[in-house]
Parts: C-alpha cells; structure tokens; sequence
C-alpha cells in the first residue's frame, strides 16, 4: 500500500491525463444511457413468460396494446363527441405500426356520455415502441373540449422513463447543494469540499458510461437511472471524504509525499475493505434471476469498484497536486479534535455503557413493531406520479368502464391442452372436469369458458353448436376459446389488489394434475413468479452477504466479536428501518397517502445499507484498532477513535441522507421509498448504533473485543502497551 501511494505521487500527472481522457469517453456514453432503459425490470423467464407467447402465437393476442381515452366536456354535443372520434381514426389511417385499430364507433361498451376508449394493437413489445408512440404524439390532436390520451403498458413505460431522469435532475438540485455545504463544515476550506463533489461526479459519470455497454447484452431497466447515481454519489463523497480528512492531518506536519503514502496505508486500507463490504451485499442480488435485481446488482457493483478505484487512484494524484493547497479558500475554522464536543460525547458515553446500551436497543425494538403489517406488492401504475396524463387516463378508463366488482377480481388465464382436437367429445369431457373442480374452488368466482358463453353444459350439445352452429354467433367464441388442440379459459377469484391468497391458489393449482397439459398465465401467475423468486432465493444472498461481512471483517479487524457484533447492530436497525417505512407509508403518516411497499424495497435496502452501514464500521473500528495497537488500552483506544471519527461519519451519513433523501421529493414511488429507506437506515446507523451502541459495547466488552482464536491479547500489543 505504501509503494502504491509513493507511485501515485510519483507519476501524478499521467494518472490525472489518464482519468480525463477516460471521463470524456465514458461522459458521452452516459449521456446516451436513458436511450436504452426500457421496463421496470420485473422481467422473469417461467411459465407466465411462456403462456404469453402461447397466447401471442396460437391465439393472436397482441403483444402490447394502447388505449385511446377520449373526453369531452359537457357542453360538446354527443355528434361532435363522435366526429372527434371518427377525425382521429381518421388521421390514424397511415399509421401502419399498430396491427389492429379498435374505435370506439365500431363496438358496443366502448362509449358513454363524456368518455370514451379506443385501442391500438402491436406485434412488439411494450418497452420497444418508443419511434411509434413518438409518432402518434404528432397525429394525435385535441379540440377546444374535447381531448384524447394515451395509456397503457407502452406509455406508462416511456413515461417512467421520463419520470426518472426528471427525479434524478430534481434529487441532484437538491442534494449535490447540501452536501457541498456539510462538507465546508466537516473541512472548512473551499478546496477540500468541492473534492468529493468532484470525485462523486466523475463516478457517476464513468458508471453510467460503462453500464451503457452492458446494454449490448442485457435488457437494462429505467430504475437504473435512479440507482446507481443514489448509490455512485454516496459512495464516492463517503470514501473521499474519510480520504481527504485522513490526508489534512497528515499533511498539517508533514511533507506531501509522504502524507500521501500515510493516508494511502490508513485511509485507503478502510476504503478497500468498506468497498468490499458493498460490493459482496449488491452481489447478494445475482441470486434473484428477475431483471431489475440483476440490473442493480450489475449497475451497483460497477458504481461501486469505480467509485473505489477513483477515490484510490483520480483522488490521490489530485491531493499530491494540490499539496498544501488543500485548505485553501478557508471559510470556517475547524476545531482541535480534543476540545471538541465530539471528545465529550464519547466520555459520555463510554461513562455509561449499560444505560447507553439499553436506551438505544429500546428505540430499535420499538421501531420493529410495524414490521410485522408490512404488505409487499409489485410496483404498477401508482409507481408514476399522480398527475402524470397516462396515469389519469388509465385511472378514468378503469372508472368508466371496468365495473368495480370486477376491479376487485383477479383474471388468471388458462390455457388446456390436448391430444387431438380439443372439441372431440372425450376432450370436451376433460375440459368440462376442469371446469367444475375449478368452480367448486371457494376462491373462484366465475369461469369463462365456451360453456359459460353459450349457456351449454353438455359435451356432445357444445360440440354440435361450435362445429355445426350459426357462424355468426359460433366465430367469436372459437376466435377466442379455441385453436385446435386449446382451449382458453377465464378464471376469476375474489381476491383485491396484491393477495396473498390468490398467489397461494394459483401456485397450487399449477401443481395439480387436471388430466391435460394446463399452462397458467394472467397477472396473479406473474405476481406469484416473481414472488416466489424473490422469497426463495433472496435467503441465499442475504447468507452470502452475512458470512462473506463476518469474514471481511474478521480479517480486517483480528477480531470475532467486532463482525458479530456489527452483523446483529445492521440486522437490528435495518428491522427499525422497514418499520418505520410501514409506519410512513403503508399507514399514511407524515401527509404520504396510504401505498403498499414496493417488493423490492426490503431487499435492495439491505443490500445496499447492509455494505453502505458497513463504511462506518470501518472508519469507526479502523481508527480504534488504529489506537489500540499503539496504546494497548482499550477504553482511550475507544475514546481517541470516536473522536476522531465521529465528525467525519456523521458529516459522511450527512451527506449520504442527503443525497438519498432527495429522492424522498420525486415522483416515482419505488424510488421516493428507496431514498427514504436507505436515508432513515442510514440516519439510525450512524447515530444510534455508530455513536452510541458501538463504543458502549466497545467498553463493555473491554479487551476481549480483540480475542482471536484462544489469543485474549496480542503478544505484540503486550510489549507495546503502555499509559495512555
């Protein structure tokens, strides 16, 4: 680490020229990023994948759809209402994209007095539409009254893309501004706060350039674009803060070059192992094979090495630049560590281990309490703010035109196949099985079927009316039950939005043996992959995360009781964290209206706040071992470290509440609950346990914080020990 540091000083400026040739590369590639983001990321290949493309290829359904909403005010006449109609289908003749042009003039149901909704129909996938809709903003028009718009999967998608750089732009108007304020606190000069800025920038810039390129080979999501900026800018402010306040004390009594090499042993030691730490808790996340968990774990682990290797590399040959300059355009005095409050704090607490120790796991445990109500769900429509247009239009369309029994039905879509033609009798009689075990469910409410539709129980009857019927009444029915040896059928259960006891009942269904191939589909079989992905697989990575933190701990510290320790305080405050995200927004306090908790929430916070808590542990622990290993004493090893620590952790989770915290202002709810959470787990990990649970079991357990393997203390520290 001392000869890297020397070298680094040593050839400062090739090191420099290499990151600016590599910013302005991968800078113009980041600015090309938002252009291939498509989806939310809850992309799975399982059966609900394969039973659309079954639908898509023997039974025509669309691909994706978008839905024309069309309004008029009531002083329009119910002629001009339907002129308006008719110029916009009109106008759509040329439009060749949509496969089939669906309007409200041509069906029943489709128009009441003041609303009405058409459809367009596509052979590509909703995230791939982006030229078209473009297209269809220039044809389509509104009126004085009268007005159309656009919704649906497509539109909703384009417009959470909109929706994120737009909160991104936002988060960073008001984070990047705060921060460079803590900063001039936490150093006072002008210079030493825009560094981290600067590193921060450059970060982000590089990510986003290089996860450009991955988009050659994955489907990235649009979250994305908020991730790992949140995570990049937190990161690299965070390590280069503990880097540039290591390197002003070393250079206050010594050459450059040397105060260099310290900072590059000391600080830079602390920045590997906490880097480390992140990167193996985003990793957790390869276990989930859904898109938006591997597009974080890809996009955070990236943010991560670089934002490592920036503060590793681009930081040092810029200070050893800067020299002595470094606290230059001073704008406030800094404090001696011994005589600031910092120092008295840390006696405080170490006077009072016991009462410190039970007052802060009090707070937590309360905390917890409202876990146990927590209602995880996937994030929809309700992910896009609320005045958003497309957000409306579906809203009014759902209002107007889908009766509200049926909103609280859930369609799962079955598919049964056979040997031979599935209206031979013997295959009717199967399908008629079905029919009935599923009717006798206490779940199911209603099955639509060709029995349900002609009102005909009987095989044989069935069979004679669908092949010898009328063809105007028999088209429809086999157009859309059946294709040869298929058949669909419709089941609704009475379930809500998000039951839990619906994914139970297709999960069970799916196993059962209903004497014909079955392929189930629909939104409650989706809702019951990812799901049960997430449930399944999400143990293995948080194992990970926990066994691979105690050994990086283990190895960085010497020590079997500090990663314990550290393991159970994360656990702990990341469980008072999910509990008061249920309390803000699963109940409606603080003025947030009522919303389920996003699915990914309680994984990606841990994840992330599981390595990102970790920084502090690092600095907190380094700094104590630091001035253990020369004093030998535990207690003032204890003291020394939290004084010289806690001014830079708690101006680093400033800054990381910040930067997380802004996103609490956007629109998007994923991710306005994100920054919220990672902000709220950070803020309780950098006061209650990192301030006062830390140092108060530090004195409490005394030396045998260090026991290592039947060693109580170190023979090395036995002959340096000396008076503190």
């Amino acid at each position: 680490m001392e000869k890297l540091g020397g070298l680094l000083y040593a050839y400062r400026k090739s090191v420099l020229l290499g990151w600016i040739i590599a910013i302005v590369f991968f800078g113009i590639f980041a600015l090309k990023l938002p252009s291939v983001l498509s989806g939310n990321g809850f992309e799975y290949k399982g059966e609900y994948s394969e039973t659309r493309k079954l639908l898509e290829r023997d039974f025509g359904h669309a691909k994706s759809s978008i839905i024309l909403v069309f309004e008029k005010e009531p002083t329009v006449s119910k002629e001009g209402f339907q002129e308006f109609i008719q110029d916009t289908y009109k106008n759509l003749h040329d439009f060749k994209a949509a496969t089939q042009k669906i309007s409200p003039l041509e069906r029943d149901g489709m128009i009441k007095e003041n609303v009405a909704y058409g459809l367009l129909t596509f052979n590509q996938k909703a995230e791939s539409l982006g030229n078209e809709i473009h297209q269809l903003k220039g044809i389509l028009h509104t009126k004085k009254g009268l007005k159309v718009t656009m919704t649906g999967e497509p539109i909703i998608v384009q417009d959470l893309n909109v929706a994120s750089q737009e909160d991104l732009a936002k988060a960073e108007m008001i984070g990047l501004p705060i921060a460079l304020i803590v900063l001039i606190f936490a150093f006072g000069s002008l210079v030493a706060a825009s560094l981290p800025i600067i590193i921060g920038i450059v970060s982000i810039l590089t990510t986003m350039g290089t996860v450009y390129f991955f988009s050659y080979n994955a489907d990235l999501s649009i979250f994305i674009l908020n991730i790992v900026p949140m995570i990049g800018l937190a990161l690299s402010i965070d390590f280069a803060l503990l880097f540039i306040n290591r390197y002003k004390e070393e250079v206050a009594t010594k050459p450059v070059q040397e105060a260099i090499k310290i900072t590059f042993v000391t600080a830079g030691r602390s920045i590997i192992f906490s880097g480390l730490c992140v990167f193996i808790g985003l990793s957790g996340l390869w276990f989930i094979k859904i898109d938006i968990f591997q597009n974080v774990a890809l996009g955070g682990m990236t943010v991560v090495f670089i934002s490592a290797f920036s503060a590793l590399t681009f930081l040092p040959a810029l200070l050893a630049l800067i020299g002595k300059n470094i606290n230059k355009l001073s704008l406030l005095r800094v404090s001696n560590h011994k005589r600031s409050v910092w120092h008295s704090f840390a006696k405080f607490v170490m006077r009072r281990p016991f009462l410190m120790t039970a007052s802060a796991l009090v707070i937590l445990l309360i905390g917890l309490i409202p876990v146990k109500q927590m209602i995880l769900a996937i994030p929809g429509t309700e992910s896009l703010p609320p005045k958003y247009p497309s957000r409306v239009a579906l809203e009014t369309f759902k209002d107007q035109f889908i009766a509200k029994e049926k909103r609280n039905e859930k369609k799962v879509t079955l598919v049964l196949e056979s040997k031979g033609n599935i209206l031979d009798t013997h295959n009717l009689e199967k399908v008629s099985h079905v029919i009935q075990k599923l009717e006798k469910d206490p779940l199911v409410n209603a099955v639509d079927s060709p029995f349900s539709v002609t009102g005909v129980s009987d095989n044989v009857q069935l069979q004679q009316f669908l092949t010898h019927g009328d063809q105007r009444k028999v088209a429809p029915i086999v157009d859309y039950f059946i294709r040869d040896n298929k058949m669909l059928l419709d089941v609704y259960l009475k379930t809500g939005e998000h039951s839990s006891k619906a994914r139970q009942w297709v999960r069970n269904w799916s196993k059962k043996d209903l004497g014909m191939q079955a392929s189930f589909g629909g939104p409650i079989k989706f809702e019951e992959e990812i799901f049960s992905e997430i449930f399944q697989k999400a143990p293995y990575g948080l194992l990970l995360i926990v066994v691979s933190t105690f050994f990086i701990l283990m190895a960085a510290f010497r020590s079997l009781l500090i990663p314990i320790k550290a393991i159970l305080m994360n656990i702990l405050s990341l469980g008072c964290t999910f509990g008061i995200l249920v309390w803000i927004f699963q109940q409606g306090h603080l003025g947030v209206d009522p919303v389920e908790i996003a699915l990914i929430l309680p994984v990606f916070v841990f994840t992330l706040v599981f390595g990102l808590s970790m920084d502090y542990e690092v600095f907190l622990i380094s700094r104590i071992q630091e001035f253990y290993l020369k004093t030998g004493d535990n207690n003032e090893a204890t003291i020394l470290g939290l004084t010289y620590t806690s001014k830079i952790i708690t101006s680093a989770a400033a800054i990381m509440i910040v930067v997380t915290g802004a996103f609490a202002f956007t629109g998007v709810m994923p991710v306005k609950q994100l920054g919220v959470g990672i902000a709220i787990a950070i803020f309780i990990d950098a006061t209650i346990v990192r301030m006062v649970l830390v140092p108060a079991l530090m004195k409490l357990l005394g030396d045998w914080n260090w026991w290592f393997f039947g060693l109580n203390k170190n023979k090395q520290l036995q002959q340096r020990k000396k008076p503190a």
